[in-house]
């Protein structure tokens, strides 16, 4: 399992903190010190969709230019407008087997947990 986020961002520090007391391994990936993957970033924006992938109540996205901001309207705008901003990306995105999660969800994740989804 990979868990993608920045590493200092509270509920990516909240998800990992659940995974690790619920003794599921993952490998980390830190946006800010390992970089976005163009086709990682792409399948995740196609899996989806722009709007569940671009943060748009984080402090990023809110001091980026509104020509920026309204320039994103589909999934290709925002992998260019992600790919330089990678702190404008919704964190966590967990790649597990059979099944991707963005955001942490608790309540979710403990549903995920107890069907197997979540390893």
């Amino acid at each position: 399992m990979k868990v993608y986020g920045i590493k200092n961002c509270d509920t990516v520090k909240k998800a990992r903190k659940f995974l690790e007391e619920a003794g599921v391994d993952y490998v980390f990936h830190d946006y800010k010190k390992d970089g976005v993957d163009a086709g990682k970033l792409a399948a995740f924006l196609e899996e989806f969709g722009w709007e569940q992938i671009v943060n748009r109540r984080g402090t990023t996205w809110r001091k980026l230019d509104d020509e920026i901001k309204d320039s994103v309207r589909d999934n290709a705008s925002a992998l260019e407008v992600l790919q330089e901003n990678p702190s404008a990306i919704k964190r966590p995105i967990v790649e597990a087997e059979g099944k991707n999660f963005v955001g942490f969800d608790p309540v979710a994740w403990e549903t995920a947990l107890e069907m197997g989804e979540l390893k």
